[in-house]
């Protein structure tokens, strides 16, 4: 009988799985294994070639072009992960804390992240027009900001940041409306007032969320392409062009097929290591399980 009722039990679940493990199966495994097969051949996009072994990733070891966009991806990483992090726990605690203004204030920061990436990098672009820019407006100056090697990465990280921080906003401000109220009465009764609220019951239930976020904006900025591409398309001298750029132009410039895979495969297991290394962190850091 146990048996029989543990069949009735996990025949719906495996019904209810079987769409998405076929999808995950055709759309992200079998591209995957076929990705890698491609990047141990001398393909090009119009045919395949013979079996080349390990032969590309010998020679992405020694390609400077390579570790320079993966460093340019790093160095947008840096400048994005923790301030869309901070920023969205900054923007959650003032729509919280704003009752009346709430539902504004939470629109007014949402906002941005509805808009598609061609409307988002056309404002970047007109704020930071040299000659009628609004930001050089403001700062008296007539600066080409996307033209600038020390500054054409950090523009285009702040025009991200004021896109995409409306999520991590939406994300914390669930999490804080899932505090138990009866938590902050408590800690009232005992004096507790102001920030010591926050250090002693907001921070530690928001934890969990503060860790998922991180480990979701790493992810999403190593994955950064079409910012750069169409802000900057890699420049100046290729201060801008990052790792998924490079592997588009190695593909669909090149035609070099096989070497683009040798990119995008190297490129996986790379953020791979580093999600499970943030993870890991997290657990010792954070105290979770």
């Amino acid at each position: 009988m146990t048996s029989i009722h543990r069949r009735r039990e996990t025949l719906p679940a495996m019904l209810l799985l079987a769409p998405f493990l076929v999808a995950f199966l055709l759309f992200f495994l079998v591209p995957a294994l076929q990705t890698f097969w491609l990047s141990l051949t001398d393909s090009s996009l119009t045919r395949t070639s013979a079996f080349v072994g390990l032969a590309n990733y010998a020679t992405l070891v020694q390609d400077p072009s390579f570790w320079a966009a993966l460093g340019n991806t790093f160095y947008f990483s840096l400048l994005t992960v923790v301030p869309l992090t901070v920023l969205g726990l900054v923007m959650a605690l003032l729509v919280d804390r704003f009752t009346r203004a709430g539902a504004w204030l939470q629109g007014a920061f949402f906002l941005p992240f509805v808009l598609p990436i061609s409307v988002m990098t056309l404002i970047a672009d007109w704020m930071l027009q040299p000659t009628s820019g609004v930001v050089n407006y403001l700062l008296g100056m007539q600066r080409a900001w996307f033209a600038d090697v020390h500054w054409a990465m950090p523009m285009v990280a702040i025009g991200t940041i004021w896109w995409t921080v409306g999520f991590n906003m939406l994300m914390f401000l669930a999490g804080l409306r899932n505090i138990p109220r009866e938590l902050y009465e408590a800690a009232a009764l005992d004096g507790a007032r102001g920030f010591a609220l926050f250090r002693h019951i907001t921070w530690p239930q928001l934890r969990p969320v503060a860790w998922t976020a991180l480990v979701l904006q790493l992810i999403a900025s190593l994955k950064i392409f079409g910012q750069t591409y169409i802000m900057t398309t890699g420049g100046p001298y290729n201060t801008t062009r990052v790792t998924l750029h490079y592997m588009y132009e190695t593909a669909f410039t090149q035609s070099d097929a096989g070497y683009a895979a040798a990119i995008a495969t190297a490129f996986v297991i790379v953020v791979v290591l580093l999600s499970l290394l943030q993870g890991w962190i997290a657990r010792r850091v954070g105290g979770r399980p």
